[in-house]
């Protein structure tokens, strides 16, 4: 008989326990801030931006001039130069070279 007593009296603490518990969080719901008003409308809108950017169209339309190197034919050549072993060399730049003109003639072997 006792120890049916101590499992109530341990049962209903429990339940005690957990009704303060649930009482007290819900109270505490009621501070929750809602900072919609404080929030630009603009929030966000950045990292959507950027993600439709990232989405690939699949029936894309380009217009205006293509990119450097789309052209078929050049492209074709340049293969074929490739594939024979005739690739023309680039020429060496430097960085005083670039975008710079030079009155003198350069001197050296």
């Amino acid at each position: 008989m006792a120890m049916f007593c101590i499992r109530e009296t341990i049962r209903l603490s429990c339940a005690k326990t957990l009704f303060v518990a649930v009482l007290l969080g819900s109270g505490l719901c009621g501070c929750a801030d809602n900072n919609r008003e404080t929030i630009s409308p603009y929030f966000g809108q950045a990292l959507r931006q950027d993600l439709a950017a990232q989405i690939a169209d699949p029936d894309a339309h380009y217009r205006g001039v293509p990119a450097p190197g789309s052209n078929g034919a050049r492209v074709a050549l340049a293969q074929e130069r490739y594939r024979t072993g005739k690739v023309i060399a680039p020429i060496a730049a430097t960085a005083s070279d670039v975008g710079a003109m030079s009155t003198t003639p350069p001197t050296g072997p």
